[in-house]
């Protein structure tokens, strides 16, 4: 009988605490080998994966990626829109 508790108890201790940490490490290989396979199949770098950086300007120089155009200017003799009548409800 306190074999069979012994066997009992270090199986329980194994199913605790060692199984979570294999399983882990084996789903772990798992996923990144599908991602390698997913980006050879697609022709592009493995998803999830961040882009690489752009280096960061040195101090004082400033790099703009996107300038809005201008809007177009109003006349000058622009007295404002036109009236648009409303009643306020309540």
């Amino acid at each position: 009988m306190p074999k069979f508790l012994l066997a009992l108890f270090i199986i329980a201790l194994l199913v605790r605490f060692v199984l979570p940490v294999v399983l882990r490490w084996v789903l772990g290989r798992v996923v990144k080998k599908q991602m390698k396979n997913f980006g050879q199949q697609f022709g592009g770098a493995a998803p999830f994966e961040q882009p690489p950086t752009p280096p960061r300007p040195t101090s004082g120089n400033v790099h703009v990626d996107y300038v809005p155009p201008k809007p177009k200017r109003q006349p000058r003799n622009f007295k404002g829109g036109e009236y648009v009548e409303f009643e306020e409800l309540k």
